[in-house]
């Protein structure tokens, strides 16, 4: 199989939660072998199942500011009032990227908006919308096990998300899982083969003619 020499790709998926994202992510995962995960850096605490590297890259709050100041995240946040830090590291991002492999990162739309600011020529982003806010609220209700008054903050948080769709490249929605997979992959392999993408592109076609 002819393989050119190429850039990698960030695929960014966003979506409100219980859309599906986090499941596309994991189908693509498992089927394509130059896809990999981000994995985040965190300060809140490992949870007793969780592996260091794996899940998450655990920080102290002091390190995690270290990372800061040297602009070595590519996006951050604080979520829980604040209480934790969430951030994508910027090394192994564009190790990968620079060794032709691509990744996929389950970010809302602020670290979408950071990380295209970061490396604007390298993301591809997809919104994953629910195919109803019946079937969003179901599948919240079914993941979460939580009703009344979380089930509707929920729901709320997420009709606001629902109103970034319009800042990404690429609009699925999941109303079947294997085709919304699908339509996500197609625009993946899209993005590979973009002619600027492929940096080995001028030496395969002088060999050409």
């Amino acid at each position: 199989m002819i393989r050119i020499a190429r850039r990698g790709v960030c695929l960014i998926l966003s979506a409100p939660s219980g859309a599906g994202k986090t499941a596309i992510a994991d189908a693509l995962l498992a089927t394509e072998p130059d896809l990999e995960r981000s994995i985040s850096v965190t300060t809140r605490a490992r949870r007793p199942n969780e592996v260091d590297g794996v899940h998450y890259h655990f920080l102290t709050e002091a390190r995690f500011q270290d990372a800061l100041r040297e602009d070595a995240l590519l996006e951050w946040a604080r979520v829980l009032q604040g209480t934790h830090a969430y951030g994508t590291p910027r090394a192994p991002v564009e190790k990968a990227l620079a060794e032709g492999r691509d990744v996929v990162f389950d970010i809302d739309w602020q670290g979408h908006r950071q990380l295209r600011e970061k490396l604007p020529a390298d993301v591809v982003s997809v919104f994953v919308l629910p195919p109803d806010l019946m079937a969003l609220r179901s599948r919240l209700v079914g993941r979460a096990g939580d009703h009344g008054e979380e089930i509707e903050r929920r729901m709320r948080v997420a009709q606001d998300e629902i109103c970034h769709w319009v800042e990404f490249d690429h609009v699925v929605v999941n109303e079947d899982l294997a085709v919304a997979t699908e339509a996500v992959r197609a625009v993946l392999h899209a993005a590979r083969v973009r002619t600027g993408r492929l940096t080995g592109l001028p030496e395969f076609v002088a060999g050409l003619v």
